[in-house]
């Protein structure tokens, strides 16, 4: 009997502590929390994971080299029966895009590792780089020509167009210059004139190949980036006004350039249809053949040797011929969901005060957003015909390889903007 009641003493404080425990626990459950009105019951514990990159951004790009992979194979099957690719196969020139896309993903792997200071110090002498290629491209038997045209470098199988990385060039330096100018970014001598003084020569570099799509590219890139900057808003104007005007006399003062302008106002007239308007007229036939939903994958009738180009300029003729306006309004979305994304990492990188990278971000942006637009355009009657490329959809390598780098910069400011945030290191 002692025994017993010896022992029961020390068995009774080995259950309590269980037992407080357990009633903590329900009291804790049953009892929401109050604060200003609004009820927080308690909810089970879920492991928190911050995502190191911008997943959506990754997803329309993929979406659009997918897309663009399959109409490059649509509209490239036929042309073997043309007598020109008559010794290609025909899986030719979607082979040679998928490697592009290969190559290119590899280059954006390897430009996504680099941090974006070291793309600053790298500015100034990738732009002498892209210069010394521009001129390069115009020398006999280092450029190679094409349609009349003297704009890639061969290195063996491959061709490359120096004013793809030109692009990604003036780009990073525009963006390097404001920041070290920022503190007289208001005086039009000091600030502006330098600038504009480096996009000209990079200009008539371009209008000697002939490239003057790409010019317009890199021209809108660096006045949007003057603009961001914070230069004066007349200076702008002005600047403005006289690119305007430069163009205009580039276009006057070149007879087959003024053709293609009097062909874009009237595509269809006698002169013109199997002319400067050619192309225009069949890619506005293409488009109306698609109605809304489209004739099918595949079905198109103008890219059998009607459509000049179908594979590069005019892909999106193809596209609203077999996919109708259902496919060039999904072609439009992505675009501009894609550009409305990278300004907003831009104007991210800004307010935390990163210039360079936001400056950077937000001119890639205006480059991919503008060149969409104006094929866009282009495509659909509403500008001029220009050789301009489709961005990630077109057939071209140094396009796509450009393309790809500067979406992997885009997303390595995204990740220094997200380990700032989160108390970490850029």
């Amino acid at each position: 009997m002692n025994a017993a009641a010896d022992t029961l003493p020390d068995a009774a404080p080995a259950k309590k502590p269980r037992r407080v425990r357990q009633r903590k626990q329900a009291a804790v459950n049953d009892l929401p929390v109050r604060i200003g009105g609004m009820e927080y019951a308690r909810t089970a514990s879920t492991p928190t994971r911050v995502l190191g990159f911008d997943q959506s951004l990754i997803w329309v790009c993929v979406a659009l080299l997918a897309w663009g992979l399959v109409m490059v194979y649509s509209a490239s099957i036929a042309l073997p029966d043309n007598p020109r690719f008559a010794r290609y196969s025909p899986g030719y020139f979607v082979l040679r895009h998928a490697f592009w896309i290969v190559l290119s993903f590899v280059a954006a792997l390897i430009a996504f590792q680099v941090r974006m200071d070291w793309w600053e110090k790298a500015a100034p002498w990738l732009f002498v780089t892209s210069l010394a290629l521009l001129i390069a491209v115009l020398i006999p038997h280092v450029g190679t020509v094409v349609n009349g045209a003297r704009r890639w470098i061969g290195f063996g199988p491959i061709n490359f167009q120096p004013s793809e990385l030109a692009k990604i060039a003036v780009l990073l330096y525009a963006s390097d210059y404001m920041v070290r100018k920022m503190e007289v970014k208001e005086r039009f001598f000091r600030a502006v004139l330098p600038m504009g003084v480096a996009v000209g020569v990079v200009g008539s570099l371009l209008l000697a190949q002939p490239d003057m799509g790409a010019f317009m590219v890199i021209a809108v890139i660096a006045m949007g980036i003057l603009f961001l900057g914070g230069v004066n808003a007349r200076m702008f104007f002005l600047i403005a006004l006289v690119l305007v005007v430069a163009f205009a006399i580039i276009i006057w003062a070149s007879p087959w350039r003024r053709e293609r302008i009097f062909a874009y106002l009237d595509p269809w007239s006698e002169e013109h249809a199997l002319g400067k308007g050619y192309q225009l007229s069949h890619a506005l036939i293409a488009i109306g053949r698609g109605e809304i939903f489209g004739v099918g994958l595949g079905g198109s009738i103008e890219k059998l040797h009607w459509l000049p180009e179908a594979h590069t300029d005019f892909l999106l003729a193809v596209i609203g011929e077999e996919f109708g306006l259902i496919g060039l309004l999904c072609v439009i979305f992505l675009f501009m969901w894609l550009t409305r994304r990278i300004m907003h990492i831009g104007r991210q990188a800004i307010a935390l005060d990163r210039v360079f990278s936001g400056l950077v971000a937000q001119g890639i942006g205006l480059w991919l957003g503008f060149q969409a637009f104006i094929n866009i355009g282009v495509n659909l009657g509403a500008l001029p015909t220009k050789g301009l490329t489709l961005p990630f959809m077109s057939y071209g390598g140094s396009a796509i390889m450009a393309n790809m780098v500067a979406i992997a910069i885009v997303l390595r400011v995204d990740v220094e903007n997200r380990r700032l945030m989160h108390g970490g290191r850029a």
